[in-house]
């Protein structure tokens, strides 16, 4: 069954919600002139805010972080949103010898064996590339939805990250079928890996099907505790050492 048909569903209040979403996107664009971007993962959500961006012809740059380790299924979305909207995606790598390094030393199945070389990993290939992603920008966009998890329950539309930039989470309030109900109506690409039950898709190491009843991030990180499963990019740096630390 494909995730359309069993994710997509009209909803109570939809249409108001991709309103004040494209709304968000305007303010965001008119209020960050030239330094604002979508960091995208290329997942069901972040599709939604690139249709978005891309249907209304807002000036917010569109980038991603190719990690080398995606699925080649999330790699091929890059040139279907260059073809589909007509529009560049900047993208983001690893420094080479940083990733070549980590692997001669810790093996290509490092994420699995301990917190810190799993975080590690991550820091090579998702945090460097992203503070390349965000240099010169004073705000950027995410697809984070309240629904996602536990962690992500209390997400605010618009926050600050680290470094004091504007983090605006335009889709907080979406639910599931929200994304998939839109993505319905607009022919929006999605990641084929999506009908395979992975509504969650990171790096192809760290990603599994979920089976149902599964939260819907149960997929990313399946081998560690809830709590942990981010990868940085979400995570403050004092909310992240506090959950590390609580874990020692």
């Amino acid at each position: 069954m494909s995730a359309i048909a069993l994710y997509a569903r009209a909803t109570a209040g939809f249409d108001d919600r991709v309103a004040a979403t494209l709304q968000r996107l305007r303010d965001a664009a008119a209020a960050h002139a030239g330094h604002v971007v979508q960091s995208t993962s290329l997942g069901a959500e972040d599709m939604v805010v690139t249709d978005l961006i891309a249907r209304h012809r807002l000036p917010i740059t569109i980038a991603t972080l190719e990690t080398g380790a995606l699925h080649a299924e999330t790699v091929a979305l890059i040139g279907t949103i260059t073809q589909r909207y007509g529009v560049p995606v900047a993208v983001f790598r690893p420094q080479a010898e940083a990733v070549v390094q980590f692997v001669r030393t810790h093996g290509d199945k490092a994420m699995y064996e301990s917190l810190d070389l799993r975080k590690a990993c991550c820091g090579i290939r998702k945090m460097e590339p992203l503070g390349r992603m965000l240099a010169g920008q004073t705000a950027w966009v995410t697809g984070l939805r309240r629904e996602q998890s536990n962690a992500r329950g209390e997400v605010p539309f618009a926050d600050t990250d680290d470094a004091g930039r504007a983090k605006l989470n335009v889709l907080a309030d979406w639910s599931w079928a929200d994304v998939w109900h839109y993505i319905q109506l607009h022919d929006v690409p999605t990641n084929p890996l999506h009908d395979q039950f992975m509504p969650s898709i990171g790096c192809a190491p760290c990603t599994r099907a979920i089976a149902v009843g599964e939260p819907f991030r149960a997929g990313r990180w399946w081998w560690e505790d809830e709590s942990l499963k981010e990868c940085g990019l979400h995570v403050k740096q004092d909310a992240a050492v506090s959950m590390i630390g609580e874990k020692a």
